[in-house]
């Protein structure tokens, strides 16, 4: 059977999303992962669907697998750490790829494989989740109504109706947005922060005051990169998290469960961090819980010559039928989305992207309200 997609970590909790809204959008998947039973109810309830055991770290068979599904478009939703991997891969498979973004010294080498996509008429975009993903959209939405852009905040904040921890996307991902040094931009230079010698309290529409802090994400580089020549100066990005999620997280990191600095444990050599994320696959979601995430843009900069300044929202719900995702459908949805752009060709310029130089904003915000997810422009809803 040929695919019109490839998912690649179908198993995590974004490939399960990306999936299946790929495949309620009438699409045939190719989910591809190493934990078959967590994607059972998946594979009970579409036709258009089947399970590939695919370890990322197989080049040889993760390479057959790509080539033999006849798809022309590969979302990658595993850890950052591979998408490099995934991409190569791609290209190599004559497919397109897209994923939820890394670290910026990965989408920088991502970036430098733009010629050979364009040679091969291929498309590459990282970062196509919410915060890489949805926010890079919306800068470009209010960039393009300024002359001059010269100061850009971007961040995430969330809070749930119950008061108990349910892992956030990905528990390795957050403790290094926790631990790792933030890059931001100031006065048009890259210095790097503390993310917990920088907490502030802020308040964002439909959470309320939040602490938030400068974390590592690779829009700090991609925003600079598209919009220098706006003058951009500076640039932060700024993580807020709910009291009960935020000491859950600092108290697994004093204890040492963030680290990845391998450990024996009879006989077996395991990092603390991977240990902890095979741990916390076995929370449920406690029955009635629901989230709600404010993904946020601010831009300052100049219209005919006066001040002017911009703030994008997306508002994103627990949505009926999606509860064990939580506010998580912000990433998994976008880059089904962004898939569907690819393969439909609504995107079409060759070569390797981030979301706010190449996603078209109207019919993507479309696409997000139908989804539930509602943007605001300086208060105003605009989809």
């Amino acid at each position: 059977m040929k695919y019109d997609f490839v998912v690649l970590g179908a198993t995590g909790m974004q490939g399960r999303i990306v999936s299946r809204d790929l495949l309620e959008n009438g699409y045939s998947v190719l989910l591809c992962g190493r934990d078959k039973p967590r994607v059972e109810q998946i594979l009970n309830k579409y036709d258009k669907t089947s399970f590939q055991f695919v370890d990322i770290r197989d080049i040889h068979n993760a390479l057959k697998v790509l080539k033999k599904s006849g798809s022309s478009v590969v979302v990658n939703c595993m850890e950052g750490d591979f998408n490099l991997t995934a991409l190569q891969l791609s290209i190599k498979a004559g497919a397109n790829c897209l994923d939820l973004g890394s670290e910026i010294w990965m989408t920088k080498e991502q970036f430098k494989l733009n010629d050979l996509l364009q040679r091969k008429e291929l498309i590459s975009i990282t970062g196509c989740g919410s915060v890489p993903g949805i926010g890079n959209v919306m800068l470009t939405h209010a960039a393009n109504k300024l002359d001059k852009v010269i100061d850009i905040e971007v961040g995430f904040s969330w809070d749930s109706n119950i008061k108990k921890f349910v892992v956030p996307f990905s528990i390795k991902s957050i403790i290094e947005e926790f631990t790792d040094p933030a890059p931001v931009v100031e006065n048009k230079k890259f210095i790097k922060k503390t993310p917990l010698d920088s907490v502030i309290v802020d308040h964002h529409r439909e959470i309320g005051k939040q602490k938030e802090f400068f974390v590592r994400h690779p829009e700090t580089y991609t925003f600079y990169k598209y919009f220098k020549d706006k003058g951009v100066k500076n640039i932060r990005f700024y993580a807020g998290f709910p009291q009960h999620s935020f000491e859950k997280i600092l108290a697994m990191i004093d204890l040492g469960f963030g680290s990845k600095e391998e450990i024996f444990f009879n006989g077996i050599k395991i990092a603390p961090v991977d240990f902890l994320t095979e741990v916390l696959k076995r929370i449920e979601v406690p029955k009635g819980y629901k989230e709600e995430e404010n993904l946020w843009v601010k831009i300052s900069g100049e219209k005919n010559r006066e001040k002017k300044t911009i703030l994008m929202e997306c508002i994103v719900p627990t949505i009926n039928g999606w509860h064990d995702a939580g506010c998580n459908i912000d990433t998994g949805m976008p880059a089904s989305i962004m898939a569907q752009m690819v393969k439909n060709e609504i995107i079409k310029e060759k070569g390797s992207f981030a979301p706010e130089a190449i996603v078209p904003p109207e019919p993507f915000f479309k696409e997000l309200r139908r989804r539930k997810m509602i943007v605001y422009e300086s208060g105003r809803v605009i989809n």
